[in-house]
């Protein structure tokens, strides 16, 4: 198995993905649109979630489809870049249509990440960017995208290091394609104790992040608290976090969404350590755009099984790819204080 043509979520086809970043800020918003009503779910497992709309994809709710995810910076101020996208959705008659003669009502769950802290100029006073970046990243949205320091991922770090925007797919054949999608802005290292090889590394394929291998003679990875992340140093709850969608083209229920989910969440288990702590907010949103349908021969529960451990190879991928191209830019961005 080999990613599909983009190496990216967008393999999925029914997806594309947008970028809106600030540099004066050191901020931006991510956008994976959706191009019909699509199954979702979504699975929250740090200790400092910020998200909206995440009730709306319980496999128990009426809805179980988005129309958008957004993944974006600016703390609990971030969240108004779903606002952006909402409005913009509503706008070209996306969305539920309840009553006639109102307006459309797109789902567009969102996530946020902390990325307060890291020199930008935050004195916006009343008007935060992210409504305006949101509208921007979804006008932007396309089967192409950049990786590294944009998006939700300009104003990240990951441990001691610039995080990062990060995506990976893996083409599964028969038509099943699986992607991630991550913004890494983690407590816990994607580097292992030289500083030099991704944690995700036994996953890599075709050197996508470098192709690094740890010596022969690296010590055992034995310390709770790894040098290269920033446990040691935490002090506030919900300071920190990795967004993350993962998606694939079968054919699958809301409840089978959330299940993808749940198993992608082993993807940043292998890629940072540690992963899930207090500090972080981490949430792995699933999306299923229903192209390819399961074959008739396994049940799909096996079906459902196979996809959630690609989902955590690609997420894995994902999450080292996005801090290496941070790290790898030419005129790498003054890394976050």
């Amino acid at each position: 198995m080999k990613p599909g043509p983009l190496n990216l979520i967008t393999d999925v086809p029914g997806l594309r993905v947008g970028n809106a970043t600030d540099e004066a800020v050191r901020t931006g918003v991510t956008v994976i649109a959706c191009d019909r009503p699509t199954a979702a779910a979504a699975d929250l497992r740090g200790g400092g979630v910020g998200v909206r709309e995440t009730a709306a994809l319980d496999p128990d709710h009426l809805v179980g489809k988005a129309h958008a995810v957004v993944l974006t910076g600016g703390s609990v101020f971030g969240l108004a870049a779903a606002d952006g996208v909402a409005a913009g959705l509503s706008a070209r008659g996306v969305g539920l249509h309840i009553t006639d003669g109102t307006p459309s009502i797109p789902i567009v769950p969102a996530a946020v990440l902390h990325d307060l802290a890291n020199g930008g100029d935050k004195g916006w006073g009343l008007g935060p960017p992210y409504r305006r970046l949101g509208l921007a990243a979804l006008e932007a949205a396309g089967r192409d995208f950049a990786l590294g320091a944009v998006g939700a991922g300009r104003g990240a770090k990951a441990g001691k290091v610039a995080g990062g925007l990060g995506s990976a797919s893996l083409d599964l054949g028969g038509g099943l394609v699986v992607g991630a999608l991550a913004a890494v802005n983690s407590v816990g290292s994607v580097l292992m104790p030289d500083g030099e090889t991704f944690w995700a590394w036994p996953w890599e394929i075709e050197r996508e992040f470098g192709g690094r291998r740890p010596r022969p003679d690296a010590p055992p990875a034995t310390d709770p608290v790894p040098d290269q992340s920033r446990l040691g140093l935490m002090g506030k709850v919900g300071a920190n976090t990795t967004l993350a969608v993962v998606a694939t083209s079968a054919d699958l229920t809301t409840a089978e969404c959330r299940r993808l989910a749940i198993m992608a969440q082993d993807g940043l288990a292998r890629a940072i350590r540690p992963v899930h702590t207090p500090y972080d907010g981490d949430v792995v949103f699933a999306l299923a755009t229903g192209t390819a349908p399961l074959d008739g021969s396994r049940d799909r529960a096996w079906h459902v099984a196979r996809l959630g451990s690609a989902a955590a190879d690609c997420l894995a991928r994902a999450v080292a790819r996005g801090v290496f191209a941070a790290l790898s830019a030419p005129e790498s961005p003054a890394p976050p204080r």
